[in-house]
């Protein structure tokens, strides 16, 4: 095998949520330029048909916090591209950047309902089909501030620590069920617009604490997301990669 076949996705069909921008959107490109039929979806349906349109993929309007529409929209995808064998959950708010004793309980309801629960919804949604096809691959996107948490940033914070923790447990319980992988990332601070939405001072406080003295790019997530999901990485279960510029020490 020549090296620029490693890592190939030729024949899957690949569902990645939050697709049709930032990190998202340039997952669902790099699994699309790896061989894979891709379904892009996000809240904005319209946003999602146009990435999938340029990719020769899926675009489906998908609300991560709602049981009954993440099962639609799983059925569509399976109508039109095939059963799903790779999922991507990308999709994620940062919420509020404000200290506890300023945050409403609504903050946490709302951060929570899509990083966390909307998590579980699309495992759900596909892990019974892995099952019986004895193969799939998910990678879900936590966040460095999972394992140390961000000041400012506790719903966020939590919500993917709750993601790290729901990968390693799912990870387990399809541990030898057939070549069934559950992975997560936690990236440091990358460059994207939901930057745009913190606080200056929040985003020098990450960027600060990166060794390397940068922002990541989508490219390298997408990089390290295209290997999770491959064939190559069938001994590689109940982790948490953390893509971080040296910023995660243990």
């Amino acid at each position: 095998m020549s090296s620029d076949q490693y890592f190939q996705l030729d024949g899957q069909v690949a569902a990645v949520t939050g697709a049709a921008q930032g990190i998202g959107e340039g997952i669902a490109r790099r699994l699309h330029q790896a061989g894979a039929k891709v379904a892009v979806l996000d809240l904005d349906e319209s946003a999602a048909r146009s990435v999938a349109g340029e990719i020769s993929g899926l675009g489906v309007a998908c609300d991560v916090t709602s049981a009954t529409l993440v099962s639609e929209a799983f059925r569509r995808i399976e109508s039109g591209l095939g059963p799903v064998s790779i999922l991507v959950n990308n999709a994620g708010i940062a919420g509020r950047t404000v200290p506890l004793w300023e945050l409403e309980e609504r903050d946490l309801d709302a951060v929570y309902a899509v990083n966390l629960k909307g998590v579980f919804l699309t495992c759900r949604a596909v892990i019974r089909g892995m099952l019986e096809r004895r193969y799939g691959r998910i990678v879900n996107v936590a966040s460095i501030a999972g394992k140390e948490g961000n000041p400012n940033m506790l719903p966020y914070s939590s919500s993917k620590a709750g993601v790290i923790a729901l990968t390693k447990s799912l990870a387990k319980e399809v541990a030898g069920k057939g070549d069934i992988t559950v992975n997560s990332i936690a990236p440091a601070v990358i460059r994207t617009k939901i930057l745009d939405g913190l606080a200056a001072e929040t985003v020098q406080y990450m960027v600060s604490r990166i060794p390397v003295g940068r922002t990541g790019t989508i490219e390298e997530v997408a990089a390290l997301i295209q290997y999770l999901v491959s064939r190559e990485a069938s001994f590689t279960t109940g982790q948490c990669y953390d893509i971080s510029g040296g910023r995660a020490t243990y």
